[in-house]
């Protein structure tokens, strides 16, 4: 048998970049510096790592230096929101790099996947990266496996450190310490300690809000006056919109208590926050801080913000006694409605929003707004004159009309059955996955606990709703009749703020007659 001959013809070119292996031509070369946070110290850090790479990549002579691409101040958990390292990225695989330069695995990314996907786009163009710390060359036999690991090792180090961050934070939840974005936050500053100062200024705002909305203006209106004011938004904006003036309303911070962890992070890698709807615990603390309004007020806003919801009798809230005037044939709101608008005798009346609807015509009669006016001063002073009695009666039912001793026990109860059978579910589902257990008394016992943990939830929250309606119910009757009692002598012009406190609406008869309904209940 005739021996074989075996020539080996070696490689002329380079099986990444497809150049000539005699080729000499120069590596362009890039580097990326990056830095996760903004303190005075990772600025330094920032600055020394560019510096380092122009000189670095500068004094070689076979490469040639393109640019020093830099994040500062982003995470590396994802590389969605690195503006610099997608630049670079792009300006690699256009064919402009040929040789990144960074210093580890963990300032390129700290998501394994985000870095393998990376560096194997990069290779099938041709561009090579050396992570410095480790000593990897991405073209090396070794290298996809070492920067798995490497990469694994980062993203592991990213979660521990996530789940450091979220743990004081909780801590500091459950301890009661307030945090807020001071920057987007309006009405206050951050003191010495961390603690909310009131700033006058802004707080003058917040107020005006609460007044505005109280005296019947809608958030859209408020909005559009505050955006012509020049007055700028929390975020430093020039236009406010309806949402941030729905959300001052409804933040209970004004008011000096604080909800803490109302929204949580749902995992490290992509920083997504979601609304805390029962998920992680949160924290209610009472009298945290000075409050810029009074709960009275704020309970009143919460109770207008309700009286509003959409629906067919919805409140609009477009003026002073928009949705507070109710027609008493058919049950709709009034509303305001003008007449000859582009003429002299331009004037606004008040009617029936459903006068004219399903082809019935509803009788009552259009008002004006000084008739409106008129009939409240009267209906004002009849409650004035008999405010003793109406006092006193309230004095002696206050206990028994609002006695939460019940319900708060009741709610505590249902509390610790909601934590208790929730570690039971938790301690099941776990004793399952450890111990092989009949699965048909296993689904028996876990669906027992379930319906159980179920059936307190839906109290728990029944109860809930009873305890803020009691306690709002409360705020409103305690206002009324403060406002009574400082009313001591008789009224001779419309009062916005009597009207806001006293009245909770007025009904129009067929004949024009008009009942006021205070909210003490009292009907004049």
């Amino acid at each position: 048998m005739t021996a074989r001959k075996i020539t080996t013809i070696p490689a002329t070119i380079n099986r990444f970049t497809a150049a000539p292996l005699t080729e000499a031509k120069k590596r362009r070369v890039a580097g990326y510096a990056r830095v996760s946070t903004d303190n005075e110290d990772q600025v330094t850090s920032y600055e020394a790592q560019v510096d380092y790479y122009t000189n670095y990549i500068q004094s070689r002579e076979d490469w040639q230096f393109i640019s020093v691409f830099t994040d500062d101040g982003i995470s590396a958990t994802s590389t969605a929101k690195r503006e610099g390292f997608k630049k670079m990225i792009a300006e690699a695989l256009a064919g402009g790099i040929d040789l990144i330069v960074t210093k580890s695995v963990s300032r390129f990314a700290r998501n394994t996947v985000d870095s393998l996907s990376t560096i194997r786009k990069l290779k099938e163009h041709g561009t090579e990266v050396y992570f410095e710390k480790e000593n990897i060359w991405t073209f090396d036999s070794k290298g996809e496996l070492l920067i798995t690991i490497m990469s694994s090792l980062a993203q592991e180090e990213s979660r521990s450190i996530s789940e450091n961050v979220t743990w004081g934070h909780r801590k500091r939840f459950s301890d009661g310490k307030v945090l807020v974005p001071f920057g987007r936050f309006l009405g206050y500053d951050r003191g010495d300690n961390g603690e909310l100062i009131i700033n006058e200024e802004q707080a003058a705002i917040v107020r005006k809000i609460y007044s505005m909305f109280l005296a019947g203006q809608t958030p859209h209106a408020i909005a559009k006056t505050l955006t012509s004011e020049g007055v700028p938004t929390p975020g430093g904006k020039k236009k406010w919109s309806a949402s941030t003036i729905k959300s001052i309303l409804s933040n209970e911070k004004y008011k000096g208590d604080a909800l803490l962890q109302k929204v949580f992070t749902v995992d490290f890698l992509s920083k997504k926050k979601k609304i805390n709807q029962g998920e992680v615990p949160q924290y209610y603390v009472e009298g945290s801080h000075t409050g810029i309004i009074s709960a009275e007020v704020y309970e009143l806003a919460q109770i207008e913000l309700d009286r509003r919801k959409s629906g067919e009798n919805r409140h609009s809230g477009s003026g002073l006694f928009a949705s507070r005037i109710k027609c008493g044939c058919c049950g709709s709101w009034f509303g305001a409605k003008t007449w000859h608008s582009n003429t002299k005798y331009k004037r606004t009346i008040y009617q029936c929003n459903a006068k004219f609807k399903n082809g019935e015509k509803c009788v009552t009669p259009h008002l004006t707004e000084e008739q409106i006016k008129t009939a409240f001063i009267s209906a004002a002073n009849k409650l004035i004159a008999d405010k003793s009695s109406i006092i006193a009666d309230f004095r002696e039912f206050e206990t028994v009309l609002f006695d939460m001793t019940d319900l708060d026990k009741e709610h505590d109860d249902l509390s610790t059955d909601l934590t208790i059978t929730a570690e039971l579910i938790q301690k099941c589902i776990a004793e399952n996955a450890r111990v092989a257990l009949d699965q048909v008394e296993y689904q028996k016992r876990y669906n027992g606990l379930v319906e159980r943990f179920e059936a307190a939830k839906v109290r728990f929250e029944e109860v809930d709703e009873q305890i803020s309606q009691k306690r709002s119910r409360k705020e409103v009757f305690q206002r009324f009749i403060a406002d009574l009692e400082n009313q001591n002598e008789v009224i001779t012009e419309f009062d916005v703020s009597l009207w806001c406190s006293l009245v909770d609406f007025a009904t129009i008869g067929t004949d024009g007659k008009t009942t006021f309904t205070f909210k003490n209940g009292m009907t004049i």
